[in-house]
């Protein structure tokens, strides 16, 4: 199997998505990726599939795949919408003005001149259009181009009989013809700019990847020589120097120097923050102030920018609840308009009258059936949701709000209560040593070493704390060492002997006070215990305030003792305090909440992933364990909680949005069909139609970029 991934030019909409999706899988292609909204098409190929005819069957649909060519591919003339929307237009302007009321142009009215110049429109839309329609028919799966395509053929083969037969002024629709074609060019021309523009926050991350480097390297004289080179050319553990206003080509750690750093690209922080040295920097930045040596630590696919541009992409691609009635909608869609277009024509013809009770006639019939047609919008619907979803991916990346999927974004419109683990959450989870108390019969060098020798093996802030406060060069090597969830560290040594690092529930039958943050114990015997002291973080009151005004209900649930949460719970507001929670227990409390009203679990622990998958949308924190991250649906990229409140009302702005848009989507076409089907356009209804239909998806996509400016909080 050949893993393929292709860029597709042409697609504007779900119905051009769904086109290809349905070839690619009449083709033996088993669930193929296709994003109109990135242009791209991702699928497994079988050896056996032969991949240039797939390559020339998304092309007769009226695609391009790009970068498949043998050569460097050459512009082609009429190479896109714009190019043939205004090659177009010069042909149909001297069609179009001498209809204008005052303008006398009497030898362009003439039949045989409207012919030729209608010829060069006919033979480019039929080139697009046509071909895309017959192949798109013939292979069961009818797109838009079908209804476009009927309309300009219709008008033309008229007008042609009345031309031939000698009856060119009663039979005169060149004009229709001119300006279907001409405007539905124009509206796709309008429509892929507007799609690109709800892309330009995934833009911007895209041309932060493509920068300069300074590269260092030595001469045989052991002296440093620069050079300058693309990024994309550097390799993990190149060594680069970054000046002031440079733009950090690749994630890599400080060797020498210091500087302020904006990391808003990837975090959506515009305050700089200060790097030294050994610190970690992220490729897509910007040295505001300083100069820094750094050698690269990731490169490509591997950096955290490239990470987060995937994760926008994937979740682009995913389809939201909301969007499944439109898809099935627009799956039906073409057929239905064919099939009201034939009745339009049918019913006018036998059936309608104009003004003075006469029959209307066959050319005014085909004329409201071609304006059905052309003023039929299949992309309206399949826009309405991708295009808000792409901004609202787009502005949570660009503010340090990742969302895996889109789903978890529509689903931020139900959350009614937030659920926060304490420490490294609603705490900073930077520990600093408080206190410790040493037993009787140990001397209190032996107790740190002890205790050293434990927590070196953990991850959990804590542990972290204290082997980072005492450590020392001598450690006992154990036997047997392991981590338990919600209790602590138990090694065994060469002896046989029991240790335990852990909290309260370790003791047994210990007589001890309880309160401590750990107790270190020997074959069952008390050793002594350790106090650390944890640091509530700043945004953390306003944050649980700001919830608590939108009408969310807060619960802080940790593993952590009663009286430590019970002192961070009531300090910050917290409606709910729930302590002493092993993982299994915090797993089980989820799935209460969440039957109670859907719960939002905010976490950045290994205990922590349990529950984070369990919720109805997990949030875990940028600094969080790789675990953490991976069972979270949405990433805080700031290393905190200030986002949160953005990265809800996030979700209930793109979901209000997608309403929106749905709204005017169904509206324009149950509105729009029957009057073009009644008449009420007039005898340029197939003019109205195709101008309308052009512009209602920019409606669209101007409504969706509104969500870029609106007030999320």
């Amino acid at each position: 199997m050949e893993k393929v991934e292709w860029k597709v030019d042409g697609m504007s909409c779900t119905n051009c998505a769904l086109s290809i999706h349905k070839y690619l899988q009449s083709n033996g292609i088993v669930e193929p990726k296709v994003s109109f909204m990135e242009g791209e098409v991702q699928f497994e190929m079988p050896t056996e599939t032969n991949k240039e005819k797939l390559i020339k069957g998304i092309q007769n649909l009226g695609y391009k795949v790009r970068g498949q060519e043998e050569a460097a591919p050459k512009k082609k003339f009429l190479d896109n919408n714009k190019d043939r929307a205004f090659f177009c237009l010069i042909f149909a302007l001297p069609i179009l003005i001498p209809m204008l009321p005052g303008i006398h142009w009497h030898f362009m009215m003439q039949p045989l001149v409207q012919l030729i110049f209608t010829i060069p429109i006919f033979i480019v839309g039929m080139g697009y259009f046509g071909k895309s329609a017959w192949f798109s028919i013939t292979k069961g799966i009818p797109n838009m181009n079908v209804l476009v395509a009927i309309g300009a053929i219709a008008s033309f083969g008229y007008s042609l009989y009345g031309t031939i037969t000698g009856q060119g002024e009663a039979f005169a629709y060149y004009e229709t013809t001119a300006t279907i074609i001409t405007l539905v060019f124009f509206g796709n021309y309008l429509e892929d700019a507007s799609v690109q523009s709800t892309q330009r926050a995934l833009k911007d991350l895209v041309k932060a990847q493509k920068v300069m480097a300074n590269m260092i390297v030595f001469d045989d004289q052991h002296k440093e020589i620069i050079f300058n080179v693309e990024s994309t050319t550097l390799k993990v553990g190149d060594l680069i120097l970054i000046n002031a206003g440079e733009t950090i080509p690749m994630d890599c750690k400080i060797l020498w120097g210091e500087a302020s750093v904006n990391e808003s690209i990837v975090t959506g922080e515009s305050v700089p923050v200060y790097r030294k040295m050994y610190d970690l920097l992220l490729g897509g930045s910007t040295i505001d102030n300083g100069t820094l040596k750094a050698y690269v630590t990731a490169v490509g696919d591997d950096t955290v920018l490239a990470n987060i541009l995937k994760m926008v992409k994937a979740a682009q691609g995913e389809k939201p609840p909301v969007q499944i009635l439109a898809d099935k909608i627009s799956a039906v869609f073409v057929p239905v308009v064919l099939s009201i277009a034939l009745i339009t024509l049918l019913g006018n013809y036998f059936f309608a009258h104009d003004a003075l009770g006469n029959a209307i006639g066959f050319g005014q019939s085909m004329l409201r059936a071609i304006a059905v047609l052309v003023i039929s919008c299949p992309c309206a619907m399949g826009l309405a949701t991708p295009a808000a979803i792409a901004v609202g991916l787009g502005r949570g990346a660009r503010n340090g709000v990742l969302f895996k999927n889109a789903k978890s974004l529509e689903t931020f419109k139900d959350i009614k209560q937030v659920v926060f683990d304490k420490t490294g959450t609603l705490t900073t989870g930077h520990f600093d040593l408080a206190n410790f108390k040493v037993q009787d019969g140990i001397t209190e060098s032996d107790f740190k070493m002890i205790a050293y020798s434990l927590e070196k093996y953990s991850n959990h802030p804590i542990a972290k704390c204290i082997s980072t406060h005492w450590k020392n060069t001598e450690a006992i090597k154990w036997q047997h060492i392991e981590e338990i969830k919600g209790m602590g560290i138990k090694a065994t040594d060469k002896e046989g002997q029991v240790y335990w690092a852990g909290s309260f529930k370790t003791l047994g039958n210990t007589i001890a006070e309880d309160g401590h943050n750990v107790y270190i114990q020997k074959g069952g015997v008390l050793l002594g215990w350790i106090d650390v002291n944890d640091q509530i973080r700043e945004e953390a009151k306003e944050i649980i305030n700001t919830l608590h005004q939108q009408g969310v209900h807060t619960v802080l649930l940790s593993g952590d003792r009663k009286e430590k949460c019970e002192q961070v719970g009531k300090a910050l507001g917290i409606q709910e305090i729930i302590s002493e929670q092993s993982p299994a227990d915090k797993l089980n409390k989820l799935d209460e909440l969440t039957k109670i009203s859907p719960t939002a679990m905010v976490g950045d622990g290994i205990n922590d992933a349990p529950a984070l998958a369990k919720a109805t949308i997990g949030i875990s924190l940028s600094n969080a364990s790789h675990i953490a991250i991976q069972s979270a649906q949405v990433i805080l990229m700031n290393q905190g909680l200030k986002n949160l409140p953005m990265a809800l009302g996030l979700g209930r702005r793109t979901y209000e949005t997608i309403k929106e848009n749905l709204i005017w989507a169904f509206s324009y076409n149950i509105i729009a069909i029957p009057i073009a089907a009644l008449g009420l356009l007039g005898t340029w209804g197939p003019t109205y139609g195709a101008l309308i239909m052009g512009l209602s998806d920019v409606v669209l996509a101007i409504n969706s970029l509104r969500l870029f400016k609106k007030k999320l909080v």
